[in-house]
């Protein structure tokens, strides 16, 4: 599964879209975003997305769980 694009690899998401993606809250979003644990910035005072990044953060998210094991 990946993020839902149109068709652009450097597609934008707001907090709303990766909440989704993810299944979790907005707010849990937030803080992550705010606490630098998950690739954000911000445009206008607005969290943003890349789709790529929020990928790459899950896979990463993926090895180090299997890490601890």
């Amino acid at each position: 599964m990946t993020v839902p694009t149109s068709n652009s690899e450097g597609e934008i998401l707001t907090i709303k879209q990766v909440a989704d993606y993810l299944k979790v809250t907005e707010r849990t979003i937030y803080r992550l975003a705010a606490a630098k644990k998950i690739p954000a910035f911000k445009v206008g005072g607005t969290w943003r997305f890349r789709a790529t990044d929020i990928d790459g953060w899950i896979a990463d998210q993926s090895k180090k769980a299997e890490g601890t094991d």
